[in-house]
């Protein structure tokens, strides 16, 4: 297995996406963006830039905005912190991937229900969910796409048939690539330039159709409806105005996280390939499929969730660089049990897992597949959906 190099400060390693690590070795693209957040950004002046925003569209439509929402750390302190601020009325919508835990579902409820907000819950063919996520994969190695095009897409989309231009979403995509910057955006947009360029791994939902369209096996376009992102000349029309609420106020995984707890009853939950005490203060736990995806990242780069985990807690003060490395070395690369699940799902066998992967691993690195370690069941896995078991 080779040897990464890595940030002296935050321990990225080079095969993190968008990193320029210094020449010195002792710092990193990122950790100069942590800095410049904390030093250089005027969050009272951004702050009196929403209070602008949320006036703009208050009152004057059926909702005062469009909230997307997960249920996980991130949505719930965004739907929390909007309402609790502004006394808005929002509607709050949810693209439901169709791996969302029992725990999950919990917090969700909970949520809801002490702050009171109307919601809109949707959930796509499972069918078409697995011709995706089998040719994301196979194309791309991330099964996630119909998620990430689902989760960016279907808000604009509900937000067209509501007349609701106001779309505030959560943290900015900043604080882990860079991509954007603080820097270089006053404000970060998720709009169709972002959408294209992160989202849908280069994809059109347009694109996807023709390849999971078979004569043997037909779909119809309108299928991939849920994952195409509104015209842009229908968006304007509208005076829409799609913005992270991490654009103007500092974001804190760890902070926002602590706010839901005490305030809303959110609690965390056990993660495939993560500490605990990262669970349960601001891992994302909402789908059991998560473990999967991190140990593709690890198969292809070298690094997984602790990694990017940690490296916030590093530039925040808040861990010891050889605490960090530690938890990386014994909690990285082990096998989740979740990816039987997901062979199971695409109807292939380990060895055909691996054999894709190897198309897209990523210099220097060189994963080891002869002495991987098996990681830990998550405590709820008895509770997820199982093809294998019916009929």
């Amino acid at each position: 297995m080779s040897e990464l190099k890595k940030c002296g400060n935050c321990l990225l390693p080079e095969t993190y996406e968008t990193l320029v690590i210094d020449e010195d070795g002792k710092g990193c693209n990122m950790c100069r963006t942590s800095e410049f957040k904390k030093t250089n950004v005027d969050w009272e002046k951004r702050k009196l830039m929403l209070d602008n925003v949320i006036e703009k569209y208050r009152g004057k439509y059926d909702y005062d905005c469009i909230i997307p929402f997960s249920g996980g750390k991130d949505s719930t302190f965004t739907l929390y912190y909007l309402m609790k601020e502004y006394n808005i009325k929002p509607l709050v919508v949810r693209f439901n991937h169709g791996f969302m835990r029992s725990h999950h579902e919990q917090n969700t409820t909970i949520v809801l229900k002490k702050l009171g907000a109307d919601f809109i819950d949707f959930t796509p063919n499972w069918k078409i969910v697995k011709k995706l996520m089998w040719e994301a994969f196979s194309r791309k190695t991330d099964f996630c796409w119909h998620c990430h095009t689902g989760i960016y897409s279907y808000p604009l989309q509900v937000a067209l048939r509501y007349n609701v231009p106001l779309i505030l979403w959560g943290e900015p995509l900043a604080e882990m690539s860079a991509y954007y910057t603080y820097e270089d955006n006053v404000i970060e947009w998720e709009d169709e330039e972002k959408f294209n360029m992160i989202r849908n791994l280069g994809i059109s939902a347009d694109d996807m159709w023709g390849m999971i369209n078979k004569p043997e096996d037909p779909v119809e376009k309108r299928d991939l409806y849920p994952y195409t992102y509104p015209k842009l000349s229908d968006l304007k029309k509208m005076d829409y105005y799609s913005v992270c609420l991490g654009s103007f106020i500092p974001w804190d995984y760890k902070a926002n996280t602590k706010i839901i707890m005490e305030e809303l009853g959110w609690s965390g939950d056990e993660l495939e390939g993560v500490p605990d005490s990262i669970n349960k203060e601001f891992a994302k736990i909402e789908c059991w499929m998560q473990g999967t995806r991190d140990y593709i990242k690890y198969l292809k780069r070298g690094y997984s969730r602790v990694t990017q985990l940690t490296n916030f807690e590093i530039r925040n003060d808040r861990m010891a660089r050889a605490e960090a490395q530690e938890w990386i070395d014994n909690f990285e690369g082990n096998r989740p049990e979740s990816l039987d699940v997901f062979l199971e799902y695409m109807g292939i066998t380990e060895e055909e897992f691996n054999n894709t992967i190897k198309k897209f691993i990523v210099p220097p690195f060189e994963p080891d597949f002869d002495n991987i370690k098996k990681g830990k069941k998550a405590h709820d896995m008895d509770e997820w959906y199982r093809e294998n078991n019916r009929k």
